[in-house]
């Protein structure tokens, strides 16, 4: 049965922007934590990438704590390091730029 968050994952204000994704017990480097985004192919149009809640609510970070992992048809997070309950997950965002602008 598909959940939008695993049990140990909760959403909370982040100090990195908005809301993010913290784990409530300690995660292992190498665990799977869950589907973030899916491809979808429409009917005449691109294929396109749909976010999930994991995927949605998961802030970039020049040091992250995970990574995308590619599988057939969906991309999914997985742990690089060990991760501390309370601590807020992060990736190094691929699938476009970041950029900070001057105002």
């Amino acid at each position: 049965m598909y959940r939008p968050l695993p049990d140990y994952l909760t959403i909370e204000p982040s100090f990195i922007e908005g809301l993010g994704l913290f784990t409530t017990e300690y995660i292992v480097d190498g665990i799977e934590i869950g589907m973030t985004h899916v491809y979808r192919q429409r009917p005449h149009k691109e294929i396109e990438l749909i976010r999930t809640p994991l995927g949605g609510f998961i802030n970039h970070s020049d040091d992250p704590n995970c990574e995308l992992i590619d599988l057939v048809g969906e991309k999914h997070l997985k742990t690089i390091r060990d991760i501390r309950p309370g601590e807020e997950l992060t990736l190094k965002y691929k699938l476009y730029n970041v950029s900070s602008s001057s105002i």
